[in-house]
């Protein structure tokens, strides 16, 4: 059995990483295209800018 640090395991994860795992889930959910949904998490633009993550 490999065991592998934490801090390891979190210098993998990129925001691209991140990125694709996000579509791919959403796309799974709503049915859309998983490059329509990495494009659109891409540029940055968000739908409701008022709202932030909480502390």
């Amino acid at each position: 059995m490999i065991r592998r640090s934490k801090s390891a395991a979190r210098n993998q994860l990129s925001p691209e990483r991140i990125r694709r795992s996000v579509a791919s889930s959403s796309a799974i959910e709503t049915g859309e295209p998983t490059a329509i949904i990495e494009a659109r998490l891409k540029s940055g633009k968000r739908r409701f800018p008022q709202l932030t993550l909480a502390d």
